[in-house]
């Protein structure tokens, strides 16, 4: 069973939160008290998301961003902040697998979109994140970098480039805010049983056999095990921990 915490008068966003780890931590959030932010481009699935929390009685707004956008970000924040009157943790949470195969091949087209995605986006919701939990004095964000941000892997040079990014972002922001009251850590998911991970599943099966075989706890993580480290991370439990890229991984990088 995971720890309970009480985030009740707090208010987290949460990208990416149409589905997945995005969507289990935007659940987890909400059943600890708080309000909750959820953004995602996919319309559909964010109104679906939305729309269970608020049937469940819990403080749910759903804004439509892509995080490659800093205009949809900035205005993400701003309607944050003007429904709920602050902003205490964030998730960022949205990515995309990006390109896979021999390097020499694939399509700048490709590895630009992933960039954009996975690792300016961070840096869009870093910025307008932070502008907002520096005005109040505090604050607890957690970037999702990936497995893909601590090792390499045959085929996967684009999408690792991007996660290792994010970690870069993540130590160096940690060192600027932590004297601001704001603590700014990195989730590392190993191979977690998500939709995006089922479509790179379909189209690479033995690419996912050998990841498989690689992670020593033999299974797929589940979405709520990622939600549970991220509100740790953002938890009073967490309050000493700045800077870290913690692996959630089954084991893989320490195999």
């Amino acid at each position: 069973m995971n720890p309970t915490y009480d985030f009740s008068g707090q208010v987290a966003l949460v990208t990416g939160a149409g589905a997945g780890m995005g969507l289990d931590t935007a659940r987890a959030f909400a059943a600890s008290g708080a309000a909750v932010a959820l953004a995602d481009v996919n319309e559909d699935a964010l109104h679906a998301a939305t729309d269970e929390l608020t049937a469940a009685g819990h403080q749910a707004l759903g804004v439509a961003c892509d995080v490659a956008d800093e205009g949809q970000v900035a205005a993400l924040v701003d309607r944050t902040v003007a429904e709920f009157g602050r902003l205490d943790m964030a998730f960022n949470n949205a990515g995309i697998a990006g390109p896979s195969g021999d390097l020499a091949d694939e399509d700048i087209a490709a590895f630009d979109q992933a960039a954009a995605i996975n690792l300016r986006g961070t840096w869009t919701c870093l910025k307008h994140e932070l502008r907002q939990m520096r005005s109040q004095g505090r604050g607890a964000i957690v970037n999702c970098s990936s497995l893909g941000g601590l090792v390499g892997q045959p085929g996967r040079a684009s999408y690792h480039a991007t996660k290792h990014g994010v970690i870069g972002l993540t130590t160096s922001t940690a060192m600027d805010y932590a004297h601001q009251g704001i603590r700014i850590n990195a989730v590392c998911p190993g191979v977690i049983d998500t939709p995006m991970n089922a479509a790179m599943a379909g189209e690479h099966p033995e690419a996912m056999a050998a990841i498989l075989r690689d992670q020593p706890i033999g299974r797929l993580g589940q979405a709520d095990e990622i939600a549970a480290a991220v509100l740790w991370l953002c938890s009073p439990a967490a309050s000493f921990v700045i800077g870290v890229a913690l692996p959630v991984d089954g084991g893989f990088v320490a195999h």
